[in-house]
């Protein structure tokens, strides 16, 4: 559905985006994660057309965006960071006039707004004006607004910005649902948001793609920790004649943290404790060590 290929974006001389190259496909939740500074919104708005990019090339639906500007733009839905609302008119006004602005036929157009409307749950609040609602309810008729011509691409960026926690709930669903017939990108700097919908993790570094990852693989971390008490010294040794454990690193507050083979965790834990306990070394605990992601995310803050 998506193919992004070498690109790149420019002001003046910083690069902001460099070299970037994914694909998504159809129906996939991916999120796009990074810092503030990162390149996410940069990204976002090359993919949506509201920005050219300095080179390369981005693919929507077999069509180029660069020759095929509008036509793209009509299966995109977009929210942006901070969405453009006009407050003197209210929701169901705004929702109205942004259907005709997407091209949505007049004999679908109610029924789309009602549906929209529906999954933000706006029913008590579309006659009120948009200046009259909290910053949480417009990010709500932002929503509404992205997803009113049923886009096949549906593109959202920090959506849960200025939600409560019983709104990102709602948001979650929202985005679960659209799956069923949207390829949906949403970036975001919260590790919970992408746990919680994404297929798949994009992690932009300093204008760069640094990882292209699908979850479950970040899940399966390649990463033991070992406890044990006896000689360090011997305890490494023994580790690191086996055949299927890649490296040891001894952290005196933390244990031994082990890389092993990605999806091969449990069969080298038990090789583990039993070549250990044969040798006459107790094991207290060892444990599968599940932070990939944020450890990933988090190397921005250490460089």
């Amino acid at each position: 559905m998506i193919k992004v290929s070498s690109l790149c974006r420019n002001y003046a001389a910083f690069r902001a985006v460099d070299n970037v190259t994914f694909e998504v496909g159809k129906g996939e939740v991916v999120g796009l994660l990074g810092h503030n500074g990162a390149g996410k919104t940069t990204v976002m708005k090359m993919l949506t057309g509201f920005l050219q990019p300095t080179a390369g090339s981005i693919t929507i639906d077999n069509m180029e965006i660069a020759s095929h500007r509008y036509e793209v733009q009509k299966l995109i839905g977009y929210l942006p960071e901070n969405c453009p609302l006009y407050s003197a008119m209210s929701v169901i006004d705004y929702l109205d006039w942004m259907a005709d602005l997407k091209g949505v036929a007049n004999q679908e157009k109610l029924q789309r707004i009602a549906a929209a409307i529906d999954a933000t749950e706006l029913q008590q609040l579309a006659y009120q004006h948009i200046s009259t609602l909290s910053r949480g309810m417009r990010q709500r008729v932002g929503v509404a607004q992205a997803i009113l011509n049923r886009p096949k691409v549906l593109i959202l960026d920090e959506p849960t910005n200025g939600l409560d926690p019983g709104q990102i709930e709602l948001m979650r669903l929202l985005i679960r649902q659209a799956a069923s017939w949207s390829t949906v990108i949403l970036s975001t700097h919260i590790l919970q948001e992408v746990e919680a919908v994404c297929d798949r993790v994009l992690i932009m570094r300093g204008g760069q793609l640094a990882v292209d990852a699908p979850l479950d693989s970040l899940h399966n971390s390649g990463q033991l920790v070992l406890k044990a008490q006896g000689g360090a010294n011997t305890i490494i040794t023994l580790l690191e004649r086996l055949e299927l454990v890649a490296s040891v690193e001894n952290n005196a507050a933390q244990g031994y943290r082990i890389s092993v083979d990605p999806g091969r965790e449990d069969e080298t834990a038990r090789m583990i404790v039993k070549t250990l306990v044969n040798n006459g070394v107790e094991v207290s605990r060892i444990s599968l060590q599940r932070d990939r992601l944020e450890s990933l995310f988090r190397q921005d803050q250490e460089r």
